[in-house]
């Protein structure tokens, strides 16, 4: 179970970064992480572990729109702890609602952390992030900026280094006296990654495994710099799953357990 956080004690004073890995499994980021081929992540992790959860949604757009309205992967067992943000539907409601949760009196959390201050940055991956569509305008649409070309697409293998290039630029950039909202969607871990793997023709559990190991490489760079622009809130996670031929199924968009079944994460990161 992650850490039990006080979101009205950590918006306001600390940059966000909000990272989802498309695609990963949860057993996969699991024994990727026993393997000792995600060293940067499980620094940052609590304890070096992620938290099996559940997703709430069968593929991208479905995942984002719930998790930037504050519905982020829930347990996977039958207790429901309070969220860690939230939007307000009903005034005076929600069952997961508490007073460690930071409620937004926004249509989503993004423009939500803008309408306080923040300065809010996507850093897109996948197709519904690539604005080149009315549909891949939306999720991106929230933000104040937003960032996606070909390099950080799925179809380019060394697309995290081209957004944590970003990354660091947005950081370069950043004024010490405003707060930052930083989205990414690595799509590293989405089809295809069967390139991840030399001779490798299939997607496979393992390319995914390859394809996370790579990506974990280049994120190292942009933990490293995140303590000198201030304390953060990192929440890491994956929007869905992908089937590897489980019961004859093969990607997502399907409610078969192991597009369900997500990895998940919250932690605090210190100023250096």
């Amino acid at each position: 179970m992650s850490h039990q956080l006080n979101a009205n004690a950590i918006i306001g004073t600390h940059h966000v970064l909000f990272m989802t890995f498309d695609s990963l499994r949860y057993d996969v980021a699991r024994a990727t992480m026993h393997a000792g081929r995600t060293p940067n992540l499980e620094r940052i992790l609590p304890e070096g572990l992620w938290e099996e959860r559940r997703t709430q949604g069968t593929f991208t757009y479905p995942a984002h729109q719930a998790f930037f309205a504050g519905f982020l992967p829930v347990p996977s067992g039958p207790n429901r702890p309070p969220r860690l943000l939230a939007c307000q539907a009903v005034p005076g409601r929600g069952r997961t609602i508490a007073p460690t949760t930071y409620v937004f009196d926004a249509p989503d959390i993004v423009n939500g952390l803008a309408g306080i201050g923040y300065r809010t940055v996507c850093i897109g991956g996948v197709g519904y992030f690539n604005s080149r569509t009315k549909l891949g305008r939306v999720l991106p649409g929230l933000f104040q900026e937003a960032y996606w070309a070909e390099e950080t697409g799925p179809d380019c293998y060394e697309s995290t280094r081209h957004q944590v290039d970003r990354a660091l630029t947005v950081l370069a950039e950043q004024s010490f006296e405003q707060r930052l909202f930083l989205f990414v969607n690595v799509s590293a871990t989405h089809e295809p990654t069967a390139g991840y793997l030399p001779g490798e023709a299939e997607d496979s559990w393992e390319s995914q495994c390859a394809a996370l190991s790579y990506a974990d490489g280049e994120l190292g760079r942009l933990f490293e710099e995140l303590p000198h622009h201030g304390p953060w809130l990192v929440i890491a996670c994956a929007d869905q799953g992908d089937a590897f031929g489980e019961d004859g199924h093969t990607g997502h968009g399907i409610a078969h357990p192991c597009v369900a079944s997500v990895p998940y994460a919250q932690a605090l990161v210190p100023a250096a």
